[in-house]
């Protein structure tokens, strides 16, 4: 399993060398398009090869998807929180209501008697 993956991840790298050698034209980048950018006196750009904006333009998307994700999981997370937060309160419980009643830990002493 462990050979799948790095030869996985090996075509991966390798087609990612492919798209970065047929993409090394530079581009330029604007902020803004012309138009909308002469008022608001906003006329950044940046020159890239463009398989850098390509891969950034990816990278990009995955941040975006995993922080999304993880917001839409947050009332998931906290349900289970609550949840496990009494199930430790119950253990304790029990064991207070155990202790109190005085039954042994040791379940060989409790079938004897």
């Amino acid at each position: 399993m462990r050979y799948i993956r790095y030869l996985f991840l090996a075509v991966i790298g390798l087609a990612l060398i492919v798209v970065a050698l047929a993409n090394r034209e530079m581009t330029t980048l604007k902020l803004m398009p012309d138009a909308l950018a002469a008022p608001f006196g906003l006329q950044g750009s940046v020159t890239l090869p463009l398989f850098v904006v390509i891969f950034l333009g990816i990278v990009v998307g995955l941040l975006i998807g995993f922080v999304w994700e993880w917001l839409r999981e947050f009332k998931y997370r906290h349900s289970l929180s609550k949840k496990d937060k009494e199930v430790h309160r119950l253990e304790r419980e029990v064991k207070v209501l155990k202790a109190k009643n005085g039954e042994s830990t040791d379940d060989v002493l409790a079938l004897i008697e």
